[in-house]
């Protein structure tokens, strides 16, 4: 591509590279310069514009984001669709609720390509419901190298997914303590279920013992089993994760480096996965339990290290219902 200033008689053909404000009105930044714009340009006494001239192996930016995105968008296979390209950009968007998996290297190698060629992704893991921005394809330049272009499409086909939901229905077990109101924030969780597509087939109540949790969890053959506390807790020794192992399954990770939800914990009974709600589960504001959830819902392994990386991040916004807050003033 070639780019500079010109005089306005050289310029037809092409591309203005900034907006200029005449007397009968504003040419536009991209426009391509017509004769009639050279008419006008003249009337005014410019003698002079920067322009921007595709040379015969270039894609116009508009062309070339949409070549880049067709390696990619593709609605029926890979649930992720584009709009249309505009001034050079194209976005992806999700048709489909999921966890997305971003592949850093190849966007690493994408945006290596050529500086003007560039993709900008939303988190690797990141919650994603239909419709939801996912990346935005950016040609800075008005035209780029097609071979470039090539160059950089090959980097694309897998480098972003999502991951579906797979998990079709779970049982929620919550112990009750005297006096404690032990129903508050099922809706919550429940609501976090048809997120994705999970079914709560059972809600069943039991006293906040070892010996009780041990006979539910003896009674559910849900897919997940999710169980929610009268009292936090706060140890793997304690009733409900002691509780998982005494059924016979056991604890992958007790504890999570995400704030709020640092009180949950992660095993597996009769091979379907156990998450051990913290108390911050019965808020719906975003805490640990919608990561953990997520993957699980999606097939997506978690293991205790995938856990430990979910520090980096993990400092989400606190809630106000909080009992003990951040700070001592809850701010």
């Amino acid at each position: 591509m070639k780019f500079g200033a010109v005089p306005v008689e050289q310029a037809l053909g092409a591309i203005l590279a900034h907006s200029v404000q005449l007397t009968g009105g504003r040419l536009r930044k991209g426009a391509v310069v017509s004769k009639s714009d050279q008419s006008a340009l003249m009337n005014d006494g410019v003698t002079e514009i920067v322009v921007a001239r595709l040379e015969a192996d270039d894609l116009a930016e508009n062309d070339a984001a949409e070549r880049l995105a067709s390696a990619i968008a593709d609605p029926g296979k890979k649930g992720l669709s584009a709009t249309n390209a505009f001034t050079g950009r194209v976005n992806l968007r999700a048709e489909i609720a999921g966890v997305v998996r971003v592949d850093a290297d190849s966007i690493r190698a994408f945006n290596s390509v050529n500086p003007m060629i560039t993709i900008a992704t939303v988190p690797d893991y990141h919650l994603a419901d239909a419709r939801t921005m996912l990346a935005t394809i950016k040609i800075i330049s008005f035209g780029v190298p097609s071979k470039d272009v090539e160059a950089a499409r090959l980097h694309l086909a897998e480098a972003i997914r999502i991951r579906q939901p797979v998990v079709r229905n779970a049982s929620l077990i919550v112990t009750e303590i005297p006096g404690v109101a032990s129903a508050k924030g099922i809706e919550a969780i429940k609501q976090r279920l048809v997120r994705w597509g999970v079914a709560l087939d059972h809600v069943v109540f039991c006293a906040h013992r070892q010996d009780a949790l041990e006979e539910a969890l003896a009674g559910v053959s849900s897919e997940l089993v999710l169980i929610l506390t009268g009292s936090a807790t706060s140890d793997i020794a304690d009733v409900a994760p002691a509780s998982v192992v005494g059924a016979g399954g056991r604890i992958e990770r007790f504890g999570m480096p995400v704030d709020p939800g640092n009180l949950l914990f992660l095993g597996v009974i009769n091979d379907a996965p156990v998450i051990g709600l913290p108390g911050c589960a019965r808020s719906p504001a975003l805490n640990g339990t919608d990561w953990v959830l997520a993957r699980v819902a999606c097939g997506v392994g978690v293991s205790a290290s995938d856990i430990s990386d979910m520090g980096v991040g993990g400092l989400l916004k606190e809630i106000p219902t909080r009992p003990q807050p951040r700070s001592r003033h809850g701010k």
